[in-house]
């Protein structure tokens, strides 16, 4: 069932994408350039479609026009932005049926991904597993939809480096980005913010107690969810 947004959680988020992601000391600045391009992107605040420029973001930002650069080649290796020879850079549109066929490849993903993850995380990388759950559960209780998009994006990284399998982890940061993007174009119509939330929640827990049958289990949970909102915003366009 969709779940309506009130209107103080509206505010509230409306109020958190203006603040900026703040930087480590040891991040690089190409790195917090694309972190800040790609939830612009994903949050649709650089809209599907529209023209950016290498000079335009780079006063948005205050980033030097060499890490946008960088930021924006990453981007488009996550087909998140589309480089054109000679009519610039042109930010992706949103495809359901792209969607499904990147569902397909993630489940297998997902599910080989949070078992090893389950095997071999650290001490430390559970505590943030716990973390990130906790976090996952407060925004489900205030509907925050920004908080719970750089919770995903926290745990979609936190899985992919306690995973330690270079081939799975490079094959899956691909598609992270494109993933999220559609679920916030979509999610109040015919998605239900709370319940994602859950479910990845109940993935972090898993994997944070060592147990790889349930974290994978978790993990089929999650893309049943997300299979089944992706061809609802099918039958809802029709």
């Amino acid at each position: 069932m969709t779940r309506s947004i009130s209107p103080r959680a509206t505010a509230r988020n409306t109020a958190a994408r203006a603040k900026p992601i703040p930087d480590g000391d040891s991040q690089s600045l190409t790195e917090t350039a694309y972190r800040r391009l790609e939830e612009l992107i994903v949050t649709l605040q650089l809209a599907p479609g529209s023209g950016v420029s290498e000079a335009e973001l780079s006063r948005k930002l205050g980033i030097g026009r060499t890490p946008i650069r960088e930021a924006l080649q990453r981007l488009a290796r996550e087909r998140l932005v589309l480089i054109l020879p000679r009519r610039g850079i042109v930010v992706s549109e949103i495809n359901a049926l792209t969607q499904l066929r990147l569902i397909e490849t993630r489940r297998e993903l997902e599910r080989l991904l949070s078992r090893r993850a389950a095997k071999r995380a650290t001490d430390a990388e559970r505590t943030r597993f716990r973390s990130i759950a906790a976090g996952m559960a407060k925004a489900a209780e205030g509907e925050d939809d920004i908080a719970f998009m750089r919770l995903d994006q926290a745990f979609n990284g936190l899985v992919l480096e306690a995973a330690r399998n270079e081939f799975a982890a490079g094959a899956m940061a691909l598609m992270h980005g494109l993933s999220r993007r559609y679920w916030y174009n979509h999610y109040r119509q015919v998605a239900d913010l709370p319940q994602s939330a859950r479910l990845h929640g109940a993935c972090a827990e898993a994997i944070a107690a060592g147990d790889e049958a349930a974290a994978a289990a978790a993990s089929d949970r999650l893309m049943d969810y997300i299979e089944s909102f992706t061809r609802a915003t099918v039958d809802a366009s029709l």
